[in-house]
């Protein structure tokens, strides 16, 4: 049995969410939700995660899962949001802790923070099946963006995360704490063992200079034969030189500062000062 799948984008940090359901069934996934944050002002709005609601609704779906493909530092997750309206558990791959761990001392966090993944209804193994509905899922471990990340195989689909991108633009980035060149060569090696026409699903598309639209939907055979960093004949040694080359170049995204804490506590706020309000906190002189 293979997904329906729709896609919703969101252009303001160029992410993509999916909704991901059993045909003909009642049962869905909701990954990598979005929820809008105005860095000038610090408030949120639910525009984005508002849309989900709409097409689970208007679709008759149930949601069993809202998956997270790694902690994101692009964008703030909607995921407890969506949680509230809609129900299901909010999930990562298990190595979340690792990115908990690293970014704790960064944020001074104190000992209520743990790092231990608790903040998430629950951990993913490598290889640890799921289901939504009649659907059968998988989870693939896929570090080197961080090294938490995973990818959803369900049916005929995979939801790569950062991992990937369209073949026209190339792979993510590596130079996060965590990150490997090496490491992302193999995981994408991963998902390219996949069958050929096993449908790709990106998070983000920066739309390459070749064409006028986004795209986020292509096959495990387009990226073996065409993604401009990894294509076939591609060596690791190769595509560390050139990944790490371009990481140089790039400069840190925008609310990685504010993502990262947020998402971390699986898109819940720090704690509450004494005025009953909740900060997130910008470290000087550190990145």
């Amino acid at each position: 049995m293979n997904p329906q799948v729709k896609g919703f984008f969101d252009e303001a940090t160029f992410t993509i969410s999916y909704v991901v359901a059993e045909p003909g069934g009642g049962r869905c996934a909701i990954v990598d939700p979005v929820l809008d944050y105005d860095a000038k002002s610090g408030r949120r709005r639910t525009r984005s995660a508002d849309a989900l609601i709409a097409y689970v609704r208007e679709q008759g779906l149930a949601v069993e899962w809202i998956l997270e493909t790694h902690a994101h530092a692009d964008h703030m997750t909607a995921a407890p949001y969506l949680q509230e309206k809609l129900g299901g558990r909010i999930a990562i791959g298990a190595h979340i802790t690792k990115v908990q761990a690293a970014f704790k001392p960064l944020f001074n966090e104190d000992e209520r923070f743990r790092t231990d993944g608790s903040q998430f209804d629950h951990l993913f193994a490598d290889g640890e099946a799921f289901s939504i509905g009649a659907l059968a899922g998988r989870v693939l471990h896929t570090p080197g963006h961080t090294p938490a990340c995973v990818a959803y195989a369900i049916g005929d689909a995979v939801f790569v995360g950062d991992t990937l991108f369209m073949p026209d633009y190339g792979t993510a980035r590596c130079d996060f704490p965590g990150g490997d060149a090496a490491t992302l060569y193999r995981s994408i090696g991963r998902l390219l063992a996949l069958p050929d026409a096993t449908r790709m699903f990106m998070c983000h598309d920066y739309r390459s200079p070749t064409r006028d639209v986004y795209a986020w939907e292509t096959t495990v055979l387009e990226q073996r034969k065409h993604n401009v960093h990894v294509h076939e004949g591609v060596s690791e040694a190769e595509f560390v030189r050139l990944r790490t080359a371009r990481d140089a170049t790039l400069d840190l995204p925008a609310l990685i500062l504010p993502s990262i804490q947020v998402n971390m506590r699986a898109g819940r706020n720090p704690p509450p000062e004494s005025n009953g309000v909740s900060y997130l906190k910008i470290p000087l002189d550190v990145l």
